[in-house]
């Protein structure tokens, strides 16, 4: 069989268009500007209104992805939608494929948390790399807002809403170059937006659990401990695979939960500052959403061109974390 390499095409990325500065969230909670930029680089956050769905700004991105890949939506084989926060408990990815008139793909959510955008491209890779699917579209989105206390402002202040998006398609050079992922359940309490029922008599004898999500609980010394030990590990196994070293990293690209995070990150692997992306600032944690965003970003600004290396990892609930080293576009 010919060997078959995925490349990534275009990118697309959409927030709402209500923002909330740290100035004005400390009008509604015990904080200030200076507390919270000082400790997590975070300076205004975009928030959906009870009007505006994931769906419709996931497909908003899309179509932006799609439109510089210079493809239709009737040439995608496959959506993965990767999301913690769906419109539909059943799933929102179908949503998409309908919105956007994709009517030949296969849809499906992928529940990573924050690493979802990592998981879902290297499960994206293989169904092209197998040959099964020639464009797949991925999507990273999540609307956090819904499901935030915004009375604790230990986690009130991380937290945004939006979606990205990027075309993978098959090529004869593979531009996914390494990747590792993990998981360790037995941290799983560190990161929590978890399910709380009460026991209900349906009929004698017989009891079911009735009750809702709870909001975002958060141990961030467990998640920024883990963060900064196993992320470097990540990336370093990832070169490995790939057969490169630190220095021919174009880009670190990591999951925009924490700006010490990411400043700890670099440091460990020897990375200079000005080859790190963030976007941070501007849009807070957006959990999936946050890479694909961030990549989004970087490439319309002319930062990141085609064949440029970018490491890029993702971590959160679960605990997950992944890396992977891709090239960006199809370089000549």
């Amino acid at each position: 069989m010919t060997n078959i390499g995925i490349a990534m095409t275009g990118s697309g990325s959409a927030v709402p268009a209500v923002s909330l500065d740290n100035e004005r969230l400390s009008r509604i909670v015990d904080t200030n500007d200076e507390w919270i930029s000082s400790r997590t680089g975070i300076r205004d956050r975009h928030l959906a209104d009870g009007t505006e769905s994931l769906s419709a700004i996931a497909t908003l991105a899309s179509q932006r992805a799609i439109a510089m890949a210079n493809i239709s939506p009737a040439d995608i084989d496959l959506i993965i939608l990767a999301t913690s926060t769906a419109d539909d408990l059943f799933g929102s990815a179908g949503q998409i494929q309908g919105q956007l008139g994709a009517a030949q793909a296969v849809a499906f959510d992928l529940t990573a948390a924050c690493s979802g955008f990592i998981f879902g491209l290297v499960t994206a890779s293989q169904f092209i790399k197998t040959g099964l699917y020639k464009n797949v579209l991925l999507i990273g989105g999540d609307l956090l807002s819904r499901w935030v206390d915004w009375s604790d402002r230990r986690t009130c202040v991380l937290f945004g809403d939006g979606a990205g998006a990027v075309v993978l398609q098959a090529c004869d050079r593979d531009r996914l170059l390494g990747f590792e992922l993990r998981s360790d359940g037995s941290k799983n309490s560190s990161l929590n937006l978890s399910f709380q029922g009460q026991p209900t008599e349906l009929m004698e004898g017989i009891n079911i659990g009735k009750g809702t999500y709870q909001p975002i609980t958060m141990n961030g010394k467990e998640i920024y401990r883990f963060a900064v030990k196993k992320v470097p590990e990540a990336i370093e196994k990832s070169l490995f695979r790939a057969n490169m070293t630190v220095e021919q990293i174009d880009w670190l690209l990591l999951h925009q939960a924490n700006q010490r995070i990411m400043d700890a990150v670099a440091e460990r692997l020897n990375i200079p500052p000005e080859k790190v992306i963030s976007n941070l600032a501007k849009y807070g944690n957006t959990s999936a959403a946050s890479i694909p965003i961030a990549l989004d970003e970087a490439v319309r600004e002319g930062k990141v061109k085609p064949g440029d290396v970018i490491a890029a990892s993702g971590f959160g609930a679960g605990l997950t974390w992944g890396a992977a080293i891709f090239q960006w576009g199809i370089d000549n």
